[in-house]
């Protein structure tokens, strides 16, 4: 077992009373998305009944289970918040199956008198949870479902007509006239349960990758763990900040804090980070870092769509979308995915984002673009392979962002807009160090050429080591022609609506 099977028994102090671990039955904490032990709601009020038993469970009746990066961090995750736990004396039992019928058990076995967690948004998991909720309660069960994700719940935050918003700036100013969440709180003191029950080893969950191991890029630019969450912020405030709102659309420069996957598997909360840039603010004098609170504010805005349109994962929010023509073309989706277009941002964004399990936030855009625009592939495909990839795969974020790339969404770009890949590369990775990272079959070719290789003189190539369509490839569509292409089927989507 990687986790300890007899801690040193604690004692819970509440009010003046102190509670020995065997004095009361005990409250079950059930981790989700929540893998941390400070600021963490429903972590405190298990801490406030009495002995607490913390459990993970891995669901297999989850109709979209973790993609490949995200189960290598969650593997990580585990080990630490496991390691996090050992420390306070506390065990993590970890179970994998059907979790309805595991909590039945646990509950049954371990005489628990109550259930925490934190709150999950996924549509699923809502239905999920309310459904193991009231099938508890009828049991005589407490149930204590917190906030544990979110600096607001998604329907706290409506129109004065009481309808959801449909467009992030009056939702952020609504957002911002809400004031500040409550501060973040300490890690609370926990009791064991003397009785708790066995769990599974990690290593039986095969979370890693099996025969060819390729998640070497991601062991080098990732600590998963509250830890490396707490450190990844400190850095940014310390560092990156400063610069936030000047260099964040650069992928070339370490201009943004790479802290979405700590924001998806709760190793940090939202509001950890909320304080942490006003602190920082208050303390400096000066306003840098509030694009990063406008961040967080997108975030927010993501869940709230998700939470009143709870099929946008699937179907477009702008209906008209929904015969949208898009095309089938399986070798154009496979040179996307490769970052084998001939678009040099295009694939070093696509090859960065198989190297690292990240993706910079304009970079994104672009090959959102590309892809649904250029290639004129259903965005449903992309968002697919960004799940497999990411290491911060949350569906609400994905979703929100590739509606807004391919139009179709509420708050979407406009369906003119249509980035032009090489200009977006010139702009910002204007000394190529981003492509020639992550493209070095091109690292040889001078500034000028870089981002339109197919123009660059046969010498040049030559002396490059650049062969087009051998070593590198030709684009695999003029830019022109498609975006003529995709504005016709856009304007026919429009006149139809």
């Amino acid at each position: 077992m990687i986790y300890p099977r007899s801690p040193r028994p604690l004692t819970l102090t509440v009010g003046a009373r102190a509670i020995p671990p065997a004095s009361a039955p005990p409250t079950i904490l059930w981790f989700r998305q929540d893998l941390r032990l400070a600021d963490n709601a429903a972590l405190c009020a298990a801490a406030a009944t009495g002995p607490v038993i913390p459990v993970f469970i891995w669901d297999t009746t989850d109709p979209v289970p973790p993609g490949g990066a995200a189960r290598w961090w969650l593997h990580h995750s585990l080990t630490a918040l496991a390691g996090d736990l050992g420390q306070a004396g506390m065990a993590l039992v970890m179970r994998r199956g059907d979790a309805t019928a595991i909590l039945d058990e646990l509950v049954e076995t371990t005489g628990a008198c109550s259930v925490c967690w934190n709150r999950c948004y996924e549509p699923h998991a809502m239905a999920r949870d309310g459904a193991i909720a009231s099938r508890l309660e009828r049991r005589g069960i407490r149930v204590q479902i917190h906030n544990g994700a979110l600096l607001h719940e998604p329907t706290g935050l409506l129109t004065a007509a009481g309808t959801p918003y449909r467009m992030f700036t009056p939702f952020w100013r609504a957002l911002q006239m809400a004031g500040d969440p409550a501060p973040p709180t300490p890690a609370p003191r926990l009791a064991p349960f003397a009785g708790a029950p066995m769990g599974d080893a990690i290593e039986a969950w095969q979370l890693l990758p099996r025969g060819t191991d390729w998640s070497g890029g991601l062991r080098a630019n990732w600590r998963p763990g509250e830890a490396g969450a707490r450190r990844l912020l400190a850095d940014f405030l310390d560092g990156a900040v400063l610069t936030y709102d000047r260099l964040r659309d650069r992928p070339d420069l370490a201009g943004t804090s790479h802290l979405s996957p700590h924001l998806h598997w709760g190793e940090i909360s939202p509001r950890q980070v909320w304080h942490g840039l006003r602190a920082r603010m208050a303390q400096a004098g000066d306003d840098r870092g509030w694009g990063m609170l406008r961040q967080l504010g997108w975030r927010e805005f993501a869940y709230h769509l998700l939470a009143h349109n709870p099929t946008c994962p699937d179907q477009p929010l702008r209906p008209a979308f929904a015969d949208f023509p898009w095309r089938t073309d399986p070798h154009a989706l496979r040179a996307w995915q490769r970052g084998h277009t001939g678009y040099p941002m295009v694939d070093a964004a696509m090859r960065a984002l198989w190297q690292t399990g990240w993706l910079h936030n304009r970079a994104r855009m672009v090959v959102a673009s590309f892809l649904t625009k250029h290639l004129m592939q259903d965005w449903r495909h992309g968002a697919a392979w960004f799940h497999d990839t990411l290491v911060d795969a949350d569906l609400a974020n994905n979703t929100a962002g590739w509606q807004w790339a391919a139009g179709c969404g509420i708050d979407a770009a406009p369906y003119f807009r249509i980035f032009n890949p090489t200009v977006q590369g010139e702009t910002w990775d204007p000394q190529g160090a981003y492509i020639r990272r992550f493209v070095p079959e091109l690292a040889r070719l001078p500034d000028r050429w870089l981002h339109r290789p197919w123009q660059a003189p046969v010498r040049v190539l030559a002396d490059a080591g650049v062969t087009l369509d051998r070593t590198y490839p030709q684009p695999i569509v003029d830019h022109s022609a498609a975006r003529v292409r995709a504005l016709a089927a856009f304007a026919a989507i429009k006149r139809a609506a």
